[in-house]
């Protein structure tokens, strides 16, 4: 699913013009983006969490020249934790499936 069905469902579901839930979806994936800069956690009980996660310096191969060592820098990447009630609907649903 991309941004756009996620809109129309968003939309749908709450009973309002998908131009409201373009906003409102953009607001919270806004606010979402801002907090992590900032280092802050988003946490949404039994959903999951958001957070940032620090990956060290290291070494690595470059795949053109396996022989080469180049170093990956140290960087700050955005990681999701899935929360216990999210974990439950997802397994539910594919057990479904088979």
């Amino acid at each position: 699913m991309n941004k756009t069905e996620f809109v129309g469902r968003v939309a749908k579901r709450a009973d309002i013009p998908n131009a409201q839930a373009q906003v409102l979806v953009s607001a919270v994936l806004d606010e979402i983006s801002d907090a992590l800069k900032g280092g802050e956690d988003v946490a949404f009980a039994g959903f999951g969490k958001f957070s940032i996660s620090h990956r060290a310096e290291r070494v690595g191969v470059n795949p053109q020249d396996p022989s080469k060592k180049v170093t990956i820098p140290a960087r700050v990447v955005p990681r999701f934790t899935p929360g216990a009630v999210l974990k439950e609907t997802v397994a539910a649903g594919n057990k479904k499936k088979k």
